[in-house]
């Protein structure tokens, strides 16, 4: 290289190549002292822009935590709210039905009594508006046993006990959506300044960006390589998948999930850092249409349940921070169930791991939840 058209840019290149600053003329490279000194400043100026700059996303990324995990709070509030709500409903079919068959016992008792009964019982018929009137009126004429009365009065009051309680915890319910949707609407404001701070970050000079991006590289290769040995060691001895990632044993599925459990198999890496996009590659090459937004938005959107008897193949698993990287503690990490136990995301490069395993690696801030990616119920 012709030392006359070797820029300053050039020079701090090669230091960032060479993962430390040169002392001494680099004369195969034709590079100058004066190069090097020049190039070992600009680099200490693009350490200090991006010490400020991490600085200022570290602020961002734990105010984000704090939010996220207040939100994971809510919503395990609201899926436990929502499991009572299922059991009291249960409960008050089951005493619906029980009541129901109790007034079909009554209903005959009536007819018998009034074919027995004569005038005064038709004028307690007609002038009854209800059948709980009815009953009432038939029990101060003593025409139904002591028995039955207490029976149907116990049933009667029980249903009205479980209608209160289900509209206690509707109500419970609702309010613990709306400080759900208060805290969303405060992400929301995180979010905005993700982008002013990603907004600055675009603004900082080639020589940081190169910078940042040496680190970014660096970490994403120790990240990468903690990750294989992981999927390795969980994936060992599974019959899910084989070692390529290939589906080979899906078990019972609808045409719907094996489109995108083959999806998942076919899709390739879109680049590092870019889960959320590999999740909407295999639904739009699955022909589901492509999903916008990060592993939080959709994590925020589509993940409601963290109950593993609910997960199903073609499910969406996400969390909306985690602590491992800068990157994950504010847009989080995706990847999709392909059932058997096992999972598959997107590290730089696909791989197969068990549910068990990443939900251990990724649940230092948020529970991890899944559902339906855009609504679609593949099942």
């Amino acid at each position: 290289m012709d030392s006359r058209n070797f820029s300053r840019r050039d020079a701090l290149r090669l230091l960032l190549g060479t993962g430390a600053a040169l002392s001494v003329p680099s004369l195969a490279w034709g590079v100058t002292q004066d190069d090097i000194d020049a190039a070992n400043s600009s680099l200490s100026d693009a350490q200090a822009q991006l010490d400020s700059a991490q600085a200022t996303l570290d602020a961002i990324a734990a105010d984000y935590e704090r939010l996220s995990e207040e939100q994971s709070k809510t919503l395990g509030q609201i899926e436990d709210k929502q499991k009572q709500i299922d059991e009291v409903q249960a409960g008050i079919d089951k005493k619906q039905e029980e009541l129901e068959k109790k007034q079909e016992i009554l209903s005959k008792r009536i007819s018998a009594a009034y074919k027995a009964g004569g005038n005064d019982f038709l004028s307690v018929l007609l002038s009854s508006t209800s059948l709980e009137e009815l009953a009432s009126n038939i029990y101060y004429m003593d025409k139904i046993s002591e028995n039955d009365r207490e029976m149907i009065e116990s049933v009667k009051l029980l249903k009205q006990q479980l209608e209160d309680q289900k509209r206690q915890l509707e109500q419970e319910k609702a309010d613990l959506e709306a400080l759900s949707a208060q805290q969303q609407e405060q992400l929301d404001q995180m979010q905005a300044k993700q982008a002013e701070a990603q907004s600055t970050i675009d603004g900082l000079s080639q020589e940081v960006k190169d910078l940042m991006a040496q680190r970014d590289s660096e970490l994403a290769t120790m990240a990468q390589e903690r990750a294989a040995q992981r999927a390795a060691a969980a994936s060992s001895g599974s019959k899910a998948v084989d070692v390529t990632g290939r589906i080979v044993d899906p078990g019972s599925t609808t045409g719907s999930q094996a489109a995108v459990l083959n999806a998942c198999a076919s899709t390739p890496s879109p680049g590092p850092g870019l889960c959320a996009m590999w999740v909407s590659q295999v639904f739009s090459n699955a022909g589901f249409g492509y999903a916008s937004g990060n592993a939080n938005d959709m994590y925020n959107s589509y993940c409601h349940s963290s109950d593993k008897s609910a997960i199903k193949p073609g499910m969406i698993v996400a969390v909306s921070t985690h602590a491992h990287t800068t990157a994950g503690r504010i847009y989080g990490h995706i990847g999709i169930y392909i059932g058997g136990g096992m999972m598959m995301d997107n590290v730089g490069y696909i791989r197969t791991i068990s549910l068990d395993s990443w939900i251990s690696y990724y649940s230092t801030t948020v529970t991890p939840r899944w559902g339906w990616l855009m609504g679609i119920a593949l099942a």
